[in-house]
């Protein structure tokens, strides 16, 4: 779940509005566009309306939500799927905590963080953050503050098998959805209004039908692994 803005004359003013997007990977391995909305800023009290209507949809269950660090996203998401688990995007992290790094520092930095969200174990994964805490706490504490106070939905993927982490924790699927949004609207740097939006999202070359129900080519082995996983997670553990 993630949202891209973009501005939108409205009332003879110039608004900022979030377009909310939900993408979601079947046990079957195919992604489906869950839904498409626009909304005002980017808020997780819209997002909570939203996945009110993804369950009165249909949608009964939810394993994990990978989502970026917006406040209360997470709340919002347990208010409607209690059991769902929340995988904050390591992408997303990455950038936030590397904003602070400057440029000479920022090769050595990345190669100690990597030994972080690239660990085969949580454990390590720990152990790989006390060495950059020890390397870069004292010149970039902000940076490394970002992944200890954030760490619980930060780690969930390590739960997982190798095989379907990737899956976890990033928002690729969203990214490429927003990339071909960007794409078809690259040439407009304010819309007339919110349904010129939407005309580019569902029109005959938008990128909505550029990504719904696309298999993901996951193989026989590593759909299993997700169809296990998510029956322990629904039985609870039983």
């Amino acid at each position: 779940m993630d949202a891209v803005h973009f501005h939108v004359r409205e009332d003879n003013r110039t608004v900022k509005k979030a377009v909310y997007v939900a993408i979601g990977i079947k046990l079957n391995g195919k992604r489906e566009v869950l839904g498409v909305w626009v909304g005002g800023n980017k808020s997780a009290k819209y997002w909570f309306s939203v996945l009110n209507e993804i369950k009165n949809r249909g949608v009964e269950d939810i394993m994990i939500v990978s989502v970026d660090g917006l406040t209360g996203f997470g709340d919002a998401i347990h208010a409607v799927f209690p059991q769902a688990e929340i995988q904050r995007c390591i992408v997303h992290q990455i950038r936030y905590s590397t904003k602070f790094i400057s440029y000479k520092d920022l090769k050595p930095f990345m190669a100690d963080l990597k030994l972080v969200y690239k660990a085969d174990t949580e454990d390590l994964a720990l152990a790989a953050l006390d060495n950059l805490e020890e390397n870069w706490g004292k010149k970039y504490p902000a940076s490394i503050a970002s992944w200890r106070n954030n760490w619980p939905q930060l780690s969930t993927y390590f739960k997982y098998p190798s095989e379907i982490r990737k899956l976890i924790y990033t928002t690729n699927s969203i990214e490429n959805f927003n990339r071909q949004l960007r794409k078809v609207t690259k040439s407009k740097t304010i819309f007339q209004r919110t349904m010129t939006i939407q005309n580019a999202i569902f029109g005959n070359d938008g990128c909505y039908k550029k990504v719904d129900r696309k298999d993901l080519g996951l193989g026989a082995y590593i759909r299993s692994v997700m169809y296990l996983f998510w029956r322990q997670n629904s039985t609870g553990g039983s």
